[in-house]
């Protein structure tokens, strides 16, 4: 992969990565507000349904950050666009739709049928 084309991804996930922790810093802030105390036990079910969901988007921006932080590390030691099943290069159009992949396009097709397979 030529340098130009790192530089471009290290900048793409580096403000995927400022983005992300924004948002989980936004979810806490979010969380932290909101000690309210409710009589009504349907409005207390509410809430709690509510944090819920907000605990489990917090959780998927956390594995997000986890996967940006591993491609931003793979940029840094040189593997990366480099698919972790069959050593291939990933293509491009791959990883500017998906810049923390870490398989081509071949690998996770079959990843997913492997899963489905397993799956039924």
């Amino acid at each position: 992969m030529e340098q130009k084309d790192l530089e471009f991804f290290r900048k793409t996930l580096s403000e995927m990565l400022e983005d992300a922790k924004q948002k989980g810093d936004s979810t806490i802030e979010d969380m932290n507000g909101s000690n309210e105390i409710f009589a009504d036990p349907a409005d207390r079910a509410t809430a709690e349904s509510d944090r819920s969901f907000t605990l489990r988007i917090r959780d998927r921006e956390l594995h997000l950050i986890r996967k940006i932080q591993s491609a931003l590390q793979r940029i840094e030691d040189g593997s990366f666009g480099i698919c972790e099943e069959c050593g291939e290069e990933i293509s491009l159009s791959r990883l500017k739709a998906r810049p923390v992949t870490r398989l081509c396009i071949k690998c996770k097709e079959r990843q997913e049928q492997m899963e489905k397979h397993h799956g039924n």
